[in-house]
Order: C-alpha cells, then sequence, then structure tokens
C-alpha cells in the first residue's frame, strides 16, 4: 500500500471544500484523478503534498503521514504541478543538485539517472542554463527530471500533458510506466481523457468536493449505467449531472 486518503474534510476555510473523500493509489498503480474545474482536484492535491491540513480525515504514505513524521513523509513523495516551480537565480545543474540533496540521494547513482533523464528528454546540453532561457515546455520537463530522479513511493503529477510536445508526452507516460514496474504509485490528475482511458489503471472522479464515482472503466461504466461508453462520455456525463444539481 501506497497513498492512503481517508475521509478527508477540507479546504481554504472553515467551509470545507472537499467533503468525506477516500481512495487508493497502491504500488504499481497509475489512478487518474478526474473532475471538472473548481470540483476540487487541486484542492486534494494539496492536501496530499501538505500544502493544506485536513479538517478531518487521514493521509498516509506507506502508513507514515506528513502529521507523525514530516520529513519521512515528504522523502517518500515527489510532486509535479501544473505550472513549473522554478529558481531564477539557480541553473538546471542547481535544481538537480539541489533535489539530489533535499532527498538525501547518493550523488553518483543520482547523477547517472540524472544523465539518462536529461538525455531522454533532449536537456542535457543545457545544464548551465536558468530558468529564463527556458520555454515552458522545457520547464515542464526539468520538473519530470527533478521528480524521477528520486527514490519516491508515490509521484503526484498535476496536469502533466500541458505544454509538453507529442514526443515528450510519450516519453513521459512511458517513465510513468517504468516506475510502476519498479512499485511506485501514480496519482494524475489530467483532462486529456483519452489518454487517461489508456494508461490508467483505475479513476477517481470528484465533482463539487465529493467523490462520485471510483475503479476501473468497467467499475465506472457499471455506476453511471454505461457499459460501452468511454471515459470522456462518462465524464461528461458527470458534467451534465453536476450541472442540474448546482
Amino acid at each position: 500500500m501506497t497513498l492512503k486518503v481517508e475521509n478527508l474534510v477540507g479546504g481554504y476555510s472553515q467551509v470545507p471544500v472537499l467533503k468525506d473523500i477516500s481512495f487508493e493509489v497502491k504500488q504499481g498503480q497509475l489512478v487518474g484523478l478526474i473532475g471538472l474545474n473548481g470540483a476540487g482536484k487541486s484542492t486534494t492535491i494539496k492536501h496530499i503534498i501538505g500544502l493544506l491540513q485536513p479538517q478531518k480525515g487521514k493521509i498516509t504514505i506507506d502508513g507514515v503521514s506528513l502529521k507523525t513524521s514530516p520529513q519521512v513523509y515528504k522523502q517518500k513523495m515527489a510532486y509535479i504541478p501544473e505550472t513549473p516551480i522554478l529558481y531564477e537565480e539557480l541553473t538546471l545543474k542547481e535544481h538537480l543538485e539541489l533535489t539530489m540533496m533535499a532527498y538525501c540521494l547518493e550523488t553518483k547513482q543520482a547523477w547517472e539517472k540524472a544523465n539518462k533523464l536529461l538525455k531522454t528528454f533532449r536537456l542535457e546540453n543545457k545544464l548551465d542554463w536558468f530558468p529564463a532561457n527556458f520555454s515552458k515546455g522545457m520547464k515542464q520537463k526539468v520538473m519530470i527530471v527533478c521528480a524521477f530522479i528520486t527514490e519516491a513511493s508515490l509521484y503526484i503529477i498535476d496536469e502533466p500533458f500541458l505544454g509538453l510536445d507529442p514526443l515528450a508526452t510519450k516519453d513521459l507516460l512511458d517513465l510513468i510506466a517504468q516506475k510502476k514496474t519498479e512499485g511506485a504509485a501514480v496519482l494524475m490528475s489530467t483532462h486529456v481523457l483519452s489518454t487517461a482511458q489508456e494508461y490508467c489503471d483505475s479513476f477517481v472522479m470528484i465533482d463539487q468536493g465529493q467523490l462520485t464515482a471510483k475503479g476501473n472503466l468497467a467499475d465506472l461504466r457499471q455506476q453511471f449505467s454505461a457499459p460501452k461508453a468511454s471515459l470522456s462520455e462518462i465524464y461528461l456525463e458527470l458534467a451534465r449531472v453536476g450541472e442540474r444539481n448546482a
């Protein structure tokens, strides 16, 4: 078991955005976090990574919570945000070195991983570049490389395909598949539903801060009484239901 979210209630004020959400992301799984804009996906992720504290409920990674063992909890997780977050005064090489120090990685082994990833994402000749020199897609690739040089149990990836070209998207999906075979768990928020349907093992669907469905595609089809529906069709039905209940 890797990520376990139990009866999570939380948000930005005393009025909760998330209302009793529970789900798991197990070892070797890629789980898609699906929902409309404002459904609560980003709020859920912010609670998992520790930017927000739950009002009720519990979040653990490999049985460890942020409250009881903050350093251990954080080192078990790697996060790729929707909008790249880089230090303008640090080069690409210095970003990698900072990541290695933060995760207490063995330097030689970490650089071996980094060099392979840099080559995969065509950044190997950019080590001395500063973020101001990078396009949005290149900044996203830097975040990907920094995350995947770690030995995390859990990878949190928020809308990863924005700004990535098709080749980089395929490289990222291959990398996720590799990490799954190594036993890592991956939670990915995305609106690219065709890709999610093809690559995700299961899904967590959220609407208005509430869990509306979870499971693999067959489970979702059963829950929505749509035996041949695609993930996109199920998503659109969820949107219509949300509008009628608003």
